[in-house]
């Protein structure tokens, strides 16, 4: 017998679309290999009751509160292939383990996962004194001497955010020319200091920034500060289901999580909404798993 919905990620999304799946009394299984994107991140922040919350601490109260349901089954593997039967019409999933769970909707959740620049030493302060997102974390870093590195175009809507938090804000591009004269121009009035040459390396010791080091070596002190790590897929089944991707790499979907594939839904960072925040996650997740609920029961209704 098929399962109802099959859910890919054990995030914020996946785990908010298996509480209402699970409330409406639909058999789920929700495949989840424990490797989020924010195991990082020191804490969680911007969601009412769980501010300052840890990536561990959310899933094991996700966990607990899903698990309540007697339908959701929780299959801690991670799945390597998904196809549609063309007789059931079911989505087909394998396991990593060789064996197949059938089930008549999916919802991609996995999210997506970072490639850091390559700059050495990104990875001894990122998740602690070097951060993605100014609304996770510019609190913790208000009023401080801030870096923005990236050769993203997006830097200069960065630089200008990151001004709710500190005035003392310098933006590396990292080489890259990404700002017009005019934009230049417009941070250098505020005070950003905009620095084009690439930088080497981050400094510091116990995962706190002290330096930024540029290729002709330049030391700019800096306590903290943003980078720009490129997004990709956690999940990329789109050969294999058919459907549509953005620009961004993310998965396109209308507002209550549907694809272009028939009976496959998405939600949360698999989606590339930025910015990328664990409540809109979750909501994403309830609004894929409304969708999945809504399209059962107009199915359902000619033999209700």
């Amino acid at each position: 017998m098929a399962y109802d919905c099959a859910i890919i990620g054990g995030g914020p999304a996946g785990l908010n679309a298996a509480l209402v799946l699970g409330r409406a009394r639909k058999r789920i299984a929700l495949f989840d290999d424990s490797s989020p994107r924010n195991a990082v991140t020191h804490a969680s922040h911007g969601f009412i009751t769980r501010d300052g919350v840890t990536p561990e601490e959310f899933r094991r109260i996700g966990y607990e509160e899903v698990l309540r349901y007697p339908t959701v089954e929780h299959l801690p593997v991670k799945v390597t292939e998904v196809y549609r039967d063309k007789e059931s019409k079911d989505i087909v999933l394998r396991k990593s383990s060789g064996e197949k769970v059938n089930a008549r909707k999916l919802i991609l959740a996995g999210g997506l996962k970072e490639e850091l620049p390559n700059i050495k030493g990104v990875h001894q302060f990122y998740g602690k004194s070097l951060f993605n997102c100014p609304f996770c974390d510019g609190w913790e870093l208000r009023d401080q001497p801030l870096v923005i590195v990236s050769d993203q175009p997006h830097v200069f809507h960065t630089a200008k955010l990151l001004l709710n938090w500190s005035k003392d804000v310098t933006v590396c591009t990292h080489g890259a020319d990404v700002l017009t004269a005019e934009q230049q121009q417009l941070l250098s009035s505020r005070g950003i200091q905009i620095v084009k040459t690439p930088v080497e390396a981050f400094i510091g010791r116990e995962g706190k920034l002290e330096y930024v080091q540029l290729i002709d070596g330049t030391k700019i002190a800096r306590t903290g500060g943003f980078i720009a790590p490129t997004m990709v897929p956690q999940v990329q089944f789109e050969d294999m289901l058919g459907y549509e991707m953005n620009e961004q790499g993310g998965i396109v979907t209308d507002g209550w999580g549907r694809t272009s594939a028939p009976g496959v839904y998405a939600a949360g960072d698999a989606t590339y909404v930025m910015p990328a925040q664990l409540v809109l996650a979750a909501a994403s997740g309830s609004k894929a798993a409304m969708g999945v609920v809504a399209d059962c029961l107009e199915e359902e209704w000619p033999t209700i």
